[in-house]
């Protein structure tokens, strides 16, 4: 198999059934359950479009056996980096931005941990191996993955080693001649449910000490011993698309990953046991890079989506006049174009690999990530306040055929002769990404998509070169000069009085 069609991939779900709980039972079909059967149509779409010839010369690349997605592929040169991004952009627009996880994230994870080897040789050539043959099997077999990277919330003030229960955070139970058996619990797996196969590494912070926490592997998603648990879906199957749009379509189900005893087979460990290694996997595999360009173009998405969204709301009601309202939708298009700039920025000064491969540089992916953690959050809060109490005041689809029709019609038309229906359509959309719990999720996703945002910004003024930036003071510095020689340089020597 080379790319699948969404046909495929949905089979796939059916013929490998996984343990899922939502809501207190277990899941029997994930592609018929009614908090999961509209995501996955969504996610089939986008492998559709690998087969569509309007798009597949974007989509995809030649593989050994045939077309394979163009995330699996490193890139080298920029031309390739700027065609990666335009593949990123069309699956970004087909969700509106709003699929965090889509497929093409962690392609990109898989291609970037088998373009640097020699880190995983470090333990090893057989791991650098099952490294290149997990890209090779993911790759020329189409597979979804999802990951989960971080520990739960339990005691935050202590390290995974030393909360109460010595397996509360997933580690490393036993090796055995068939394998790691993994115990423990990880977050935030999103799209698990649908997913086919669980990527696990660590972000840098293991302490010396925390060994069995130190494990990078993958897993298919139906492995016994794991077992997923869903947070409340936002949609339970029963919102009507006129009322929730977006909520009725995006769901992303983030779940807690259990491993219960979990076995890992040994081609399938990548790396273990080494604390100092795990914590320099994600620098040193310069996976970071790659997997910023993926969430740059879609953060760049949807920073558009929801710009349009409050110049239409703007228009809707006659205030895209009034300057202090021009002045909010010009401040969301410079956040939106800085999106831009810095991936063009990035794909401009790229870097090269030992491999000969290209990546996008890292400041610019950094400072785009820092970026939008804190731009969208600005951007909802002003659809919100552009919004006002008319985002509390839209009635229900039922309503339009109701006894009231009449009312609808006449009492919530908009500015220009708009009809009542398109102006209500137009808030329900709105109050989807600004108030409703699924657009809060949206919102808290950026916020800390790449982590603490406070921790972002320190460690981009701690790792920051400052030479330059202190050049040009120390320069100015020198202007100021001796302040006696100041002084007389003005007044002229002093007398013997001092005057």
């Amino acid at each position: 198999m080379t790319v699948r069609t969404g046909a495929q991939y949905i089979e796939r779900l059916q013929k490998t059934p996984r343990e899922v709980w939502i809501r207190g039972e277990r899941v029997a079909d994930v592609t018929r359950h009614p908090a999961l059967r509209r995501p996955i149509e969504q996610i089939a779409r986008l492998y559709d479009m690998q087969h569509d010839p309007a798009y597949a010369g974007t989509l995809t690349r030649p593989g050994p056996r045939g077309p394979v997605g163009i995330s699996f592929v490193p890139p080298r040169s920029y031309e390739d980096l700027v065609a990666r991004r335009r593949a990123f952009h069309l699956w970004s627009e087909a969700t509106l931005g709003l699929l965090g996880r889509s497929p093409d994230f962690l392609n990109t994870t898989v291609m970037a941990f088998a373009d640097e080897p020699g880190v995983f040789a470090r333990l090893g050539d057989r791991y650098a191996d099952n490294v290149q043959r997990y890209l090779e099997y993911v790759r020329d077999n189409d597979l979804f993955l999802t990951h989960a990277l971080v520990t739960p919330q339990n005691d935050r003030s202590r390290p995974s080693g030393e909360q109460g229960d010595a397996y509360l955070h997933m580690g490393v139970v036993e090796e055995t001649a068939d394998g790691l058996v993994l115990r423990g619990a990880r977050m935030l797996a999103t799209l698990a449910p649908m997913a086919d196969e669980l990527l696990i590494y660590s972000l840098p912070g293991l302490k010396p000490g925390q060994e069995r926490h130190a494990a990078v592997f993958a897993l298919p998603i139906d492995t016994p011993g794991l077992r997923l648990i869903s947070r409340q879906p936002f949609d339970d199957g029963t919102r009507n698309t006129f009322d929730h749009p977006l909520s009725a379509h995006f769901e992303e189900a983030d779940c807690l990953v259990v491993f219960d005893d979990a076995l890992v087979p040994w081609d399938r460990v990548f790396l273990h046991g080494d604390v100092e290694l795990a914590n320099a996997l994600y620098a040193e595999t310069n996976v970071r890079q790659h997997t910023a360009h993926q969430t740059g173009v879609r953060g760049l998405v949807k920073m558009r989506f929801i710009t349009g969204l409050m110049m239409r709301l703007a228009q809707a009601v006659g205030i895209d006049g009034f300057l202090h309202v021009q002045q909010k939708l010009g401040e969301a298009v410079a956040a939106t174009e800085i999106c831009r700039s810095l991936i063009v920025a990035a794909e401009s000064e790229y870097e090269r690999s030992g491999t000969g491969a290209v990546r996008p540089r890292f400041a610019p992916m950094q400072t785009l990530r820092m970026h939008l953690s804190t731009a969208y959050p600005a951007l909802v809060q002003t659809l919100q306040t552009l919004g006002a109490g008319g985002l509390l005041m839209m009635p229900s689809a039922e309503d339009f055929t109701g006894p009231v029709g009449p009312d609808i019609e006449r009492y919530y038309q908009g500015a220009d002769g708009l009809r009542s229906v398109d102006r209500i359509r137009l808030y329900k959309l709105a109050w989807d990404l600004c108030g409703d719990a699924f657009g809060q999720r949206a919102l808290q996703y950026e916020r800390y998509y790449a982590g603490d945002p406070v921790r972002l910004f320190a460690g981009n003024y701690l790792t920051h070169d400052k030479d330059a930036a202190f050049r040009l003071v120390d320069r100015a510095l020198e202007l100021a000069g001796d302040p006696a020689a100041a002084v007389a340089a003005v007044r002229g020597p002093a007398g013997p009085d001092g005057e």
